[in-house]
């Protein structure tokens, strides 16, 4: 897997990519502990705010972003996205009003929303080798599983030296970096779209169109679905799984989210292998039939409890749907690769980026409500309704034979509608 970083323009993109988010990792620990100075025990409503501003962000701007900058290099808007994102977090620390927290976050998360699909959309292009393309995938994976375990356990030891102020300097730092990163980086040139512009609103929607015209990007559609249930009951419920319903320590919620993350590496390290031998088809609808199976589990345990075994039964289960969520979520980019064209292709990986974090606008919410006013059993069984509806989408729109399709319906941006 490691072969694919003897491409020097590759290591230096993922190394930018690692350090980045390693940044974000610490904005993420720093900004939960700012919303509760000034919030206190509002913290929560505070933070919920912040991350439905910042899907919002995704899902709104990025579509209307990538077509603003369509025509323009790819090196300064990845370098202005990620300044703008680092001036955002240093920012943070002198914030003393909650509305000035969402002002920050969504310039932060729409400089995000820029930076993200034109970074994505520019990897195919550096690796065409359909091999080298795969094993980077399993590292892009790879990278943000195992942020999710550094970034928590640098912040901690930061803060036995540190106050969590300071930690945003990190994620400026990391920004930064990223910029410097690419600004060292030889980019391809990308061919120039041809003929005369077309409007804003043809631009901001031809991802979406493009989606919907071939068979396999609407299955990754409802597969979106599939993975943003699982992701929203372990990232907004297992805390109450691991202090109301198994009455365990904090320190046991690390372990559990580990777990998530554990599963979803393995699965990462191992695709490259994996899909040359079953293929995307089968490697993605395996996990789309396992998580409605597996969030049951989660529903059971809460309703009918496993006494002194329920701790060793939710670790199982986190690890096998961190693991189902990394059969889909690995191998999602070669389906935008095969799909579109250089050209189309930041306009395709811009349309994944927002209709995939648009699911989380309504998982998010259900996990969190549900949960409260019903019971954590009812919005196990809520999300594993939404991702059997994903699933049975999934299955049904992606043919089970090869079906000869253009790689873009619409061959370049500029073709008048």
């Amino acid at each position: 897997m490691l072969a694919v970083l003897r491409n020097v323009t590759y290591r230096r993109l993922f190394a930018a990519q690692i350090v980045a988010l390693v940044g974000t990792g610490l904005l993420t620990v720093a900004l939960g502990l700012l919303a509760y100075d000034l919030a206190g025990r509002n913290a929560g409503a505070v933070l919920g705010t912040a991350l439905t501003i910042k899907m919002l962000a995704y899902v709104g701007l990025a579509p209307v972003i990538t077509a603003l900058v369509a025509r323009l290099p790819k090196k300064p808007v990845l370098i202005g996205a990620d300044l703008i994102r680092a001036a955002m977090a240093l920012c943070l620390p002198f914030i003393t009003e909650t509305w000035q927290i969402y002002v920050v976050i969504f310039l932060l998360q729409s400089a995000s929303a820029t930076f993200t699909p034109a970074f994505q959309s520019l990897i195919p292009t550096i690796l065409k080798d359909e091999r080298d393309y795969t094993r980077a995938l399993s590292l892009s994976r790879l990278a943000y599983d195992m942020e999710s375990l550094v970034s928590p356990a640098l912040a901690a030891l930061l803060l036995t030296l540190i106050s969590y102020n300071n930690l945003f300097i990190g994620t400026v730092a990391g920004f930064l970096f990223s910029a410097f990163m690419v600004t060292i980086t030889v980019l391809p040139r990308l061919s120039a779209p041809a003929g005369p512009q077309t409007s804003l609103w043809h631009r901001t929607t031809l991802g979406a169109r493009i989606f919907w015209r071939n068979r396999r990007l609407r299955s990754l559609l409802a597969l979106n679905l599939v993975v943003a249930a699982p992701t929203a009951l372990v990232l907004v419920n297992t805390v109450v799984y691991v202090r109301d319903v198994l009455h365990r320590p904090d320190t046991d919620l690390a372990l559990a989210l580990a777990c998530f993350g554990v599963g979803s590496m393995i699965v990462a390290l191992s695709a490259p292998r994996v899909l040359d031998r079953f293929g995307d088809r089968a490697v993605m609808l395996t996990g789309a039939a396992l998580i409605p199976a597996v969030l049951a589990g989660a529903a059971l345990l809460t309703f009918l409890g496993a006494g002194g075994t329920g701790w060793w039964w939710l670790l199982g289960l986190w690890f096998l749907l961190g693991a189902a969520n990394s059969t889909i979520l690995t191998p999602s980019s070669r389906l935008l690769r095969d799909a579109s064209t250089e050209e189309t292709r930041p306009y395709v990986f811009t349309a994944q980026f927002s209709l995939s974090h648009a699911c989380y606008i309504l998982t998010y919410p259900l996990a969190g409500w549900i949960g409260a006013v019903a019971g954590l059993g009812w919005a196990a069984l809520a999300l594993m309704i939404i991702a059997m509806v994903g699933s049975a989408g999934a299955f049904l729109f992606w043919p089970r034979h090869t079906v000869a399709e253009p790689a873009n319906e619409e061959q370049t941006v500029d073709q008048p509608t």
